[in-house]
């Protein structure tokens, strides 16, 4: 029995990840707490487009109990080419669980060439470090 609600819980999960891809937001973020391998509650995030004359607001939000925004692009909105930047206000977030941070931001620049339909960007944290990657 036990096994069954642990298969029940894992295909929920997967259902709800189907739903914020349904969506259609073409852009998601997650933040991992590497020190304790937990979710990131409450980081705040910018995305911004690389413009002519510089870089150019377009979203903010911030992230939920998992950790995860899943639909950070602008509402209503194709998603274009170029060179985008999400900058994860990190040392605001370790202020507000009492840790010390080296990293007061982290800027993620990509770019997107419309080879997928969803850009996906992992941020994995610890006060002192930082990794991310593409993810889908």
């Amino acid at each position: 029995m036990h096994t069954l609600h642990k298969l029940l819980a894992a295909a929920a999960l997967c259902g709800l990840s189907s739903l914020a891809m349904a969506s259609g937001n073409p852009l998601s973020v997650h933040v991992l707490n590497l020190q304790d391998g937990l979710p990131s509650p409450g980081v705040s995030v910018t995305l911004e487009k690389h413009a002519e004359n510089g870089w150019q607001a377009l979203n903010q939000a911030v992230s939920n109990e998992q950790g995860r925004i899943t639909a950070l692009y602008p509402q209503g909105q194709a998603l274009q080419s170029g060179t985008y930047r999400v900058t994860f206000k990190t040392g605001d977030w370790f202020k507000q669980q009492q840790t010390a941070s080296f990293f007061p931001e982290v800027p993620v620049i990509f770019a997107v060439d419309g080879s997928v339909a969803h850009y996906h960007i992992p941020l994995l944290l610890s006060p002192y470090g930082f990794s991310t990657y593409r993810g889908n």
